[in-house]
Parts: C-alpha cells; sequence; structure tokens
C-alpha cells in the first residue's frame, strides 16, 4: 500500500521543483491502492509544494450547459473525476472562476494565481490560469493518463489562434463568485475533440527530452515544464495549423 510518505519521496525523484509552480491531471484509478485514499494524495501534493503552488483543474464544461448555464465557485462540481471534485473542497485551496476550466490553487500566491479568471471569454485564456503556467514554468503531471488529457495544449492552440478551436458564437453564462457576487459573462468552449490528437506529439517530445516519464504510486506519470514544451509546440503548429485537426 502506497502511503503519503511514499509518494513524497516519489514526487522528490521525479525531480519536481518544490518551490515552484505544478500542476496535476490525475487517474485515482491508476495509482493502486493509497492509504487514506484520494484525499491522501491531495494533501501529499500539497504537503510537498508548500513552499510554491500546487494547482489541480476543476472544470466543469460538462456541467456549465445552455440548460444550465450556472457556475458557482463555492458549489458547482467538476466533470473530471474524484481527484479534482476533493481537491476543490479542501481547506486552503483557492478556486478559480472560470466557469469552463476553473482550478483549484494551494500556496502562498494562491490568490493571485487565481484571480480574475472569470473575466475572460475563452477556455484558456493568456492572462488567465492556464497562460499564468507558462509565465512561471510550471511542471504539468499526467498521472495514469496520457496527453490527450493535457488541458494545457489547449491553451497553447488558443494563443496561437489556431483556426476552428474556438467556437466563435458565445453563450451568455452566470457565474456565482466566491463572495456570492453573480457575473454574467459571454464564453465561448471548444469545438470539437482534437485533444484525442494530442499523443501524436509524444515521440516527438519524448526525443526532444521535453516530455519525462517517471512513476506515482503504481501510475505511470508522463511530465513537462510549460515554456520548453510551448517552443516545440509553436514550431510545429506555426508549419502544420492543423496539426491535431480531426481527420
Amino acid at each position: 500500500m502506497h502511503t503519503k510518505q511514499s509518494l513524497l519521496a516519489d514526487l522528490k525523484a521525479l525531480g519536481i521543483d518544490p518551490n515552484g509552480t505544478t500542476l496535476a491531471h490525475l487517474s485515482y484509478k491508476s495509482m493502486g491502492e493509497v492509504e487514506g485514499g484520494p484525499q491522501s494524495i491531495i494533501d501529499s501534493m500539497v504537503e510537498y509544494m508548500k513552499n510554491g503552488l500546487m494547482v489541480f483543474p476543476t472544470h466543469t464544461w460538462a456541467n456549465v450547459t445552455e440548460d444550465q448555464p450556472y457556475y458557482s465557485v463555492q458549489e458547482t462540481e467538476v466533470c473530471i473525476g474524484i481527484i479534482p471534485e476533493l481537491a476543490r473542497k479542501t481547506p486552503n485551496g483557492i478556486r478559480s472562476a472560470h466557469p469552463t476550466h476553473s482550478v483549484v490553487a494551494f500556496g502562498r500566491d494562491a490568490r493571485s494565481f487565481t484571480d480574475g479568471d472569470h473575466l475572460f471569454t475563452t477556455p484558456c485564456p493568456r492572462q488567465g490560469a492556464w497562460g499564468k503556467l507558462l509565465d512561471r514554468n510550471a511542471t504539468i503531471l499526467l498521472v495514469g493518463v496520457g496527453l490527450n488529457r493535457d488541458t494545457f495544449i489547449h491553451g497553447v492552440e488558443e494563443w496561437l489562434d489556431i483556426p476552428n478551436r474556438i467556437n466563435e458564437n458565445k453563450r451568455m453564462l452566470f457565474i456565482r463568485l466566491a463572495d456570492g457576487t453573480l457575473v454574467p459573462r459571454p464564453n465561448s468552449g471548444h469545438l470539437g475533440h482534437v485533444a484525442e490528437n494530442f499523443p501524436k506529439v509524444e515521440g516527438f517530445l519524448r526525443e526532444k527530452g521535453i516530455l519525462k516519464e517517471g512513476k506515482l504510486g503504481d501510475a505511470t506519470v508522463l511530465y513537462h515544464q510549460t515554456q520548453p514544451l510551448t517552443q516545440a509546440l509553436n514550431a510545429l503548429l506555426l508549419k502544420e495549423p492543423d496539426l491535431f485537426g480531426e481527420r
């Protein structure tokens, strides 16, 4: 059985900078038996990054729809798994107010990292939390999942303005901030399912030494820093904008 201490040791073995910024996409089932269950995984990561910033995606794109256009920082459930759902409820976390692609952050500057996400109208705005991951050269952990779950790559495409990625037709959503204020904001979603094609660059990123592999519990972990990945993908996408297009 994996324990909090063994998970801390695994994170250290991955070489994650405890003073930097880390975002983790996780499959709980992939990690094997963990003492304390999924909450122990969250607590281990938050403790490891106590002098930096630990971030979990808390997406709600499947729960905030035309039929149900309301997002609440405090109440709207996550649609991407048990660990993000528990993370949003974990004490001392600050959840952003993006209505479909929110995150929850833990650390000294968690509030400034998440602040203002409700002001934007696209899924991964450059000035929002996903763009701040680039500014910080954050580490993205894919724990038991593949590149098709790497939301950051959606950001790379958005910032290059790749055609046919963002719906031009905005829908009006209503965002309930942590202080109870209700803010209406038009918002665009992603088009199609291009993320299923993100793994086509896995071999290239491995060869370049950008995408690395390790273990966390029983799970295989793919991980990268945001700046070298962005630089490499920018070069590929400028040559072939529809690299990840659906075929």
